[in-house]
């Protein structure tokens, strides 16, 4: 082989070579970087999905408050809307009430509670009380049932009061103790849940 075939071979080989090695430094190199991309994608993923989930409990959490707000609201304009109605209601029952007191029925009412009060405590000392509004009827309640009634000084709408001060008893039989009772225990009971 002449020199000159030598360094020909030489320096194909020397090329053959180096173009092995380059190929080789730049696979490792491309390895490196997909590894690199495929870990930054995985990463890329992970915080958009983990984002999704902090972005869906808040929007959760954002539904949950506006939804209790408007169920406040709700309940607070339900709960005015049966308070006017509930006083409404018991206005048309004062009214009821006051027109049964003009009627005879009123007038045997009466008799009835006075007579239930001094079977309560016969013989005890008690004083039983009519409505200022019954002073006409006084003389004819007393009549009929042979008890000596006092004039209230206080409006209780009608009724009678009997009080036993030696036991401290108070047998309240007046309309504005039946009326506030019902409307303290009275609750709208409607389709809606509330009540």
């Amino acid at each position: 082989m002449t020199l000159e075939e030598k360094l020909s071979h030489l320096q194909a080989s020397s090329m053959e070579e180096a173009r092995a090695e380059g190929n080789a430094i730049i696979d490792n190199y491309r390895e490196a970087l997909e590894k690199v991309l495929k870990d930054h994608k995985e990463e890329m993923r992970w915080q958009s999905e983990t984002r999704i989930k902090a972005e869906q409990s808040n929007a959760r959490h954002m539904l949950n408050q506006a939804n209790a707000r408007t169920q406040l609201e709700l309940k607070r304009k339900t709960g005015k809307v049966q308070v006017e109605l509930k006083d409404k209601i018991f206005k048309e029952a004062h009214e009821l009430a006051e027109e049964y007191m003009q009627t005879d029925a009123y007038e045997e009412y009466l008799i009835k509670s006075i007579r239930k009060a001094t079977a309560f405590a016969p013989g005890e000392e008690m004083t039983i009380y009519i409505n200022p509004s019954d002073e006409p009827r006084q003389a004819a309640l007393e009549a009929a049932t042979g008890t000596r009634l006092t004039l209230s000084s206080e409006d209780f709408i009608g009724g009678t009061r009997a009080v036993i001060r030696d036991r401290n008893i108070l047998i309240d039989n007046s309309f504005s103790t039946l009326l506030r009772n019902e409307y303290d225990r009275f609750i709208f009971t409607g389709g809606d849940g509330i009540g």
